[in-house]
This record gives C-alpha cells, structure tokens and sequence, in this order.
C-alpha cells in the first residue's frame, strides 16, 4: 500500500508527505524532529502514482487542501 498523510504538531502546522509504510516513516518524523507529530489523517492507495498524484494535489492546489480541511473540522 501506499499511503498519504497529514502530521500535526504541537503548534498546529501541518505537514502532508507520501510513504509506502506510514507507521515507520511515523516514527522517523519523531526521531529526525524535535515537534512532536500527531497523524491526523492519512488515505492509502493500491497504486503509487495516486498516491503521489493526490500529495501533490494537497501541498500545490490549496482547492485540495482546503476541501480536505473542510472535512477534518467538521
């Protein structure tokens, strides 16, 4: 599976990335920073190109983005 997923951290800002194993890449987030992360939204793909298709959707058309965030207040 291939997976895209928004990080929080402490302070609010999120971040949007794109892996192929969320929970080790979770925990590499940890190590390389000191913010503490907290996943609050991920969606998995079969295929990698939609994956990487719909992060670049999230981090370059703030359309995407803000229908998303729409979403996660709600």
């Amino acid at each position: 599976m291939h997976y895209v997923y928004i990080l929080r951290d402490k302070k609010g800002v999120p971040y949007i990335g794109y892996t192929n194993n969320l929970q080790r890449r979770f925990l590499e987030h940890q190590k390389e920073d000191k913010n503490i992360w907290t996943l609050i939204y991920y969606e998995a793909y079969i295929l990698e190109k939609l994956a990487r298709e719909r992060e670049k959707k999230l981090k370059y058309y703030g359309s995407a983005w803000r229908a998303l965030k729409k979403r996660l207040t709600a």
